[in-house]
């Protein structure tokens, strides 16, 4: 007789405070699962262990490597081992969670693990907890309105420049601007061309160690920022 499979939780965590875990979440990590989470493959460093580490009671945490990389070749190996491994787990019958920082399913690693592990085992049972975004804690943090009354609000990539920002400010009364810190000079450059740097803030690591608020961007220029940097854009002005 076939052991039936164990039920795979996506867990998002928040932004880093522990206390923005939601109650479902907590639930889910005192039943004990088998807890998963991303790390780089150069390093063993997880934030999302670290958001949970005061709610698991020592339970251990195993790390899935994901390379940073652009390759889809290298990554779809990543997803397709990193599936197999969970699958393994699944199998035996035992619970798994996967934590991740902020949503499961913005912006996410656990996005791509979870349409391999379909793909692998299309009749596994999949939960996915919802979680606290980066940028609804930085509005919260800044009392900033995302989004009032008939207003748009669109969230965007910044990884790669400002390839798409242009044509997203044209499109949206407001704008959050995730990946901020590879090309920053580039993103600052076009919201000064669209002449939006006074109504934009930058907010890094909110909910860490860290956290700060840049409110004027130009204070930013040729500087790094962390990875965690978010810039969010309201054209009809901000109210810090």
């Amino acid at each position: 007789m076939t052991r039936p499979l164990g039920t795979f939780y996506g867990i998002g965590v928040g932004p880093g405070d522990p206390e923005l875990l939601t109650l479902k979440a907590l639930k889910v990590l005192a039943r004990k699962p088998h807890i998963f989470a991303a790390t780089s493959s150069k390093n063993t460093y997880s934030l999302a262990e670290d958001v949970v580490r005061c709610h698991v009671n020592g339970t251990q945490v195993e790390h899935l490597p994901f390379p940073m990389t652009r390759d889809s070749r290298i990554l779809k190996e990543a997803w397709e081992k990193n599936a197999r491994r969970v699958l393994t787990v699944l199998q035996t019958g035992r619970d798994a969670a996967f934590v991740t920082l902020g949503d499961p399913l913005t912006y996410s690693t656990f996005g791509y693990l979870l349409k391999t592990l379909k793909r692998l085992e299309p009749g596994v049972r999949v939960v996915t907890i919802p979680g606290v975004t980066s940028y609804q804690a930085a509005a919260a943090l800044t009392e900033t309105p995302l989004s009032e009354g008939e207003e748009t609000l669109m969230v965007v990539s910044g990884a790669q420049g400002a390839a798409r920002l242009r044509q997203a400010l044209d499109q949206t009364d407001n704008l959050v601007l995730l990946k901020t810190y590879r090309h920053l000079d580039e993103i600052l450059a076009a919201l000064e061309e669209k002449g939006l740097l006074d109504q934009a803030f930058c907010v890094s690591r909110c909910g860490l160690e860290g956290e700060t608020v840049i409110q004027d961007l130009r204070d930013l220029k040729g500087k790094p920022v962390p990875y965690l940097s978010m810039i969010i854009v309201k054209k009809k002005g901000k109210s810090l």
